[in-house]
């Protein structure tokens, strides 16, 4: 049975589905020794090629994986920096076949929830408005805020890429005397700053602001900043059920790898820890003038 090309890229964990098709119409992707173009269909035997490399058989049947990482302020969503600042992906592990795939971005500032998939399709799905997966932020805002405002932003504010609201906000406890509150916030879509945007249209101002949700996942409490674990079997096929994705069937972690101990915490601390120290041996000196 045929499928489209750049779907059966994307699950071999190439990249996203709309990634594949820009590497497509660029010609970097080629089907039994001919340049593929859009629209192309494949059969399970056709051997493709991007960048002439093979994808080989097991590629095209590798087991679903999702890394929850908690991000902190100061890393790009980006695989690699011109200016040599961390990424998200310089502490992911080596993955065999395909590569990770960020599901969505969090700019350098904001902090929290961020997903990795060998998935390509999974990645697609969960990113496309029509799925409408709610995303939930912790933020601080700096100012007074007042009812109108909340009323506005539920109900939708025009910013230049179009109308976009919070489908919920709550205020969490604090100190009624300060001009800094926290809310928590949710919304559908995954537009460019969105969250950030939407409170400077009511002349307010964020300064703090975190993931804490993404779908049916949320952020590990115990999860540290820079750590990550992979999702069992169980979270996995939440995750993928709430996209309409077939379930898969195995798993290469077990629930129990999952647990947060103690062990298992200041392990991954002193990863951290040593990872950061490395990256501020590796900075480039400035050149003496």
């Amino acid at each position: 049975m045929s499928e489209k090309l750049q779907k059966v890229l994307a699950n071999a964990g190439v990249g996203s589905r709309r990634e594949m098709e820009k590497w497509i119409a660029s010609g970097r992707i080629s089907v039994n020794g001919k340049v593929a173009t859009l629209g192309d269909r494949v059969e399970p035997a056709d051997q493709l090629r991007v960048d002439g490399n093979l994808i080989t058989a097991a590629a095209k049947s590798t087991i679903c994986r999702v890394l929850m990482y908690n991000k902190p302020e100061g890393e790009l969503c980006s695989r690699k920096d011109p200016q040599g600042r961390p990424t998200v992906f310089d502490r992911l592990p080596k993955i065999q076949n395909g590569r990770w795939i960020a599901v969505g971005r969090l700019d350098i500032n904001t902090s929290g929830l961020l997903l990795f998939t060998n998935d390509g399709e999974l990645a697609n799905r969960l990113m496309h408005p029509k799925h409408e997966i709610e995303r939930e932020y912790a933020v601080r805002v700096f100012g007074e805020v007042e009812d109108d405002m909340i009323k506005r932003l539920k109900k939708g504010v025009e910013l230049e890429d179009g109308v976009s609201k919070f489908t919920e906000i709550r205020k969490r406890p604090g100190d009624e005397e300060s001009l800094n509150s926290w809310y928590n916030v949710s919304l559908s879509e995954g537009k460019n700053r969105e969250v950030r945007r939407l409170w400077e249209s009511q002349g307010l101002q964020v300064s703090r602001l975190i993931r804490v949700r993404y779908g049916t996942l949320n952020l590990q409490n115990r999860l540290p900043q820079g750590g990550w674990i992979e999702l069992p079997l169980t979270d996995l096929n939440t995750l993928r059920k709430s996209v309409q994705l077939d379930l898969e069937q195995e798993s290469l972690v077990e629930d129990k790898q999952t647990k947060l101990d103690h062990v298992r915490l200041s392990r991954m601390r002193r990863s951290v820890q040593k990872h950061k120290i490395n990256q501020g041996r590796a900075k480039p000196r400035p050149k003496k003038k």
